[in-house]
């Protein structure tokens, strides 16, 4: 539970502290005394949003500290450590600062954390209930939400195994419509990549076939001309006429420097290199003869590979720049092909599974509206049985779960069809969303006899008020959170129902820890620790401290509530009396 509160610098608050124990803790005070700012800082601890307006004038930065007696909490002390804070002696100190131009910062266990971090430790320790909430509880998903967290474990369960088949469905008609929608798009895409590989099919290329057609190409064009070359060279290195050539130039140069080898070893060591060049020349000139031998002018073969370089060629301009990129592009396409031509299968086979997801979802469906048909009831009677205790003997609360009936699909591939339950007579078409097929509502039967209507329209605000701590009361033994804060939840309510809120408010603060800022002394007489917040001004700045009172302070507190009065005998004894009937409720 929360142990203290430290807040500085906000709003009217200049410095405090608030000491908070187990039981009711009360927090009272003057209208415009400061009162709302306790559950402004406690926003501020919940990761709320901090305003830079809400820094008291004068101030750099308006900071916010809380200590959490973690003991018993083990979720809390492993968050902490997560964070890179400590936890000393079970208490985590978690703490907020606000700057007047604007930036904030969180510390969870002194260390610095963002303030999503901060929130994610502190918020499930924490429900705060304001007059904003009973707006909120008009809100037919705030309202189902209320149902669903009464319902427990066995509503959980089955909302997440209905979620799970929802999900599966979406993404299943997504695909679907994915693969409908765009049917004549797949459809003219295939007939392109049909016809490009009919084209590659036809021409059936090898790999690295261009290169090779364009060099045969270029020797057959030039045959003629290759031949002349060939001959030429043949005839300048060995000549079959009386002519020089290069042989011979070699062979005379070699028998000049022979006949002196004998008389110098480096006149012998040329002649020996000139017989190897004699050598290479003699086997280059075989070569190049036979090179010219086999060159042959050939027509027929020429038209044959100009041809076939064209059909490649046309290849090339669609296909990819080489003959290699043609093929790589024909083995992608085969694989589109095939997945484009299996559409019609894959479309059955996804309606198939909607179909099957869509009998899932309303099996799911109707299951979950069972069990919160069965939750509401216990949930309607149990509130009614608090509203009994909060002076509203004659109130019901009824919880009605219904789902929405809708017409037959005009086609099976209507968008979010609605569901097809039943079967003969209770054969019925309903409507679904993400958390199921019900619409819940809670209605108001203020008196015997009245038909029940609508919060909004069959509740006072005192009567909300009263419906709304009803509800916490009856939900807080389902609720894992150790504290609850109300914020003048009781406005609009006066008399004996202000007497049975505060009875129930200290009923449900034997089991968690509650802390309450209200104007009703009926209300604060039944409080285990009294807060009151007081405001004085020395003329130029005004501030508000937290005082803790005693019981004799706690008498002038309420008779001042009650009368506007701190020294009137007869408010002091009105005082007394509230505290005495109050001690002996709780009892």
């Amino acid at each position: 539970m929360l142990e203290e509160i430290r807040i500085s610098g906000l709003g009217i608050i200049e410095s405090s502290t608030l000491e908070l124990g187990p039981g009711l803790t009360v927090v009272t005070g003057e209208t415009g005394a400061g009162k709302t700012m306790i559950v402004t800082a406690l926003g501020l601890l919940l990761g709320g949003r901090g305003d830079a307006g809400s820094v008291r004038k004068g101030k750099k930065a308006a900071r916010v500290e809380g200590v959490i007696d973690a003991r018993s909490l083990p979720g809390v002390i492993e968050a902490t450590e997560e964070a890179g804070g400590e936890v000393e002696e079970g208490r985590v100190l978690v703490a907020r600062t606000v700057a007047a131009e604007g930036r904030a910062r969180a510390y969870v266990g002194g260390a610095t954390v963002p303030v999503a971090t901060l929130g994610s430790v502190t918020s499930p320790l924490v429900a705060v209930h304001g007059q904003s909430d009973q707006h909120r509880l008009l809100q037919p998903r705030a309202q189902r939400d209320s149902l669903d967290r009464f319902g427990g474990d066995a509503v959980d369960k089955l909302i997440a195994a209905y979620g799970d088949i929802h999900a599966e469905l979406r993404g299943v008609e997504r695909e679907l419509d994915e693969v409908t929608t765009h049917a004549r798009e797949r459809a003219q895409e295939a007939d392109l990549l049909r016809f490009g590989l009919g084209e590659v099919e036809e021409v059936s290329p090898e790999s690295g076939e261009d290169v090779t057609l364009a060099q045969e190409e270029e020797k057959l064009g030039y045959a003629d001309t290759l031949r002349t070359a060939a001959e030429q060279a043949r005839e300048a290195l060995s000549s079959e006429v009386d002519a020089p050539d290069a042989l011979g130039a070699i062979s005379a140069a070699r028998q000049a420097l022979d006949g002196v080898r004998d008389h110098d070893p480096d006149a012998a060591s040329l002649a020996d290199r000139l017989a190897e060049v004699s050598y290479l020349l003699s086997d280059l000139a075989a070569d190049v003869a036979s090179y010219a031998t086999a060159i042959e002018t050939d027509p027929a073969r020429l038209s044959v590979v100009s041809e076939r370089r064209a059909a490649l060629t046309a290849l090339t301009r669609k296909y990819g720049e080489t003959i290699d990129e043609v093929l790589a592009w024909a083995e992608t396409g085969a694989k589109r092909l095939l997945e484009l031509d299996s559409d019609d299968d894959r479309i059955e086979e996804l309606r198939g599974e909607r179909t099957r997801l869509r009998a899932a979802l309303a099996d799911a469906g109707m299951a979950l509206s069972a069990a919160r048909t069965d939750a509401a009831g216990s949930l309607a009677e149990a509130v009614s049985d608090e509203l009994t205790g909060l002076a509203m003997p004659h109130a019901r609360l009824v919880v009605d779960v219904r789902q929405k009936e809708t017409d037959a699909p005009s086609s099976e591939d209507e968008p979010h069809a609605p569901l097809n339950v039943g079967s003969g007579k209770n054969h019925r078409w309903l409507r679904y969303g993400s958390n199921g097929l019900d619409e819940v509502e809670l209605l108001l039967a203020a008196n015997t006899g009245s038909e029940p209507r609508p919060l909004h329209k069959g509740a006072s605000g005192g009567e909300l008020s009263r419906v709304m701590l009803a509800i916490e009361v009856v939900l807080a033994a389902t609720s894992p959170v150790p504290t609850f804060v109300f914020d003048e939840v009781d406005a609009g309510v006066g008399g004996t129902a202000a007497v049975e809120i505060g009875r129930r408010l200290a009923h449900l603060a034997r089991t968690a820890q509650v802390l309450v800022v209200t104007h009703l002394p009926q209300v604060a007489a039944f409080a285990d620790h009294h807060v009151a917040v007081e405001k004085t001004s020395d003329g130029v700045v005004t501030s508000s401290g937290l005082t803790v009172l005693d019981d004799e302070s706690r008498e002038r507190e309420l008779s001042r509530m009650l009368a506007g009065l701190t020294a009137s005998d007869t408010a002091i004894a009105h005082a007394r009396e509230l505290l005495e009937v109050a001690r002996a409720a709780k009892v």
